[in-house]
């Protein structure tokens, strides 16, 4: 997805994800994967920037950014 022509992406901060793995579900590209059973991470050649993930995530830890 774009913001203002721009594309973004997902970004987890694995420091205060719990792994509970909502946002792989929600994932319609299969983006965000566990890591260790410690934190969730995202494959940056996988994620279109679509949201659901920060919106579905209940400890409000994903964030859309743009990237270059």
């Amino acid at each position: 997805m774009t913001v203002s022509g721009k594309k973004q992406q997902a970004k987890i901060m694995p420091q205060q994800c719990v792994a509970c793995g909502t946002c792989l579900d929600v994932c319609p590209r299969g983006a965000i994967s566990i890591f260790h059973g410690s934190y969730a991470q995202v494959d940056p050649g996988r994620c279109v920037g679509c949201g659901l993930c920060t919106r579905e995530c209940p400890a409000n830890i994903i964030q859309l950014e743009v990237i270059a």
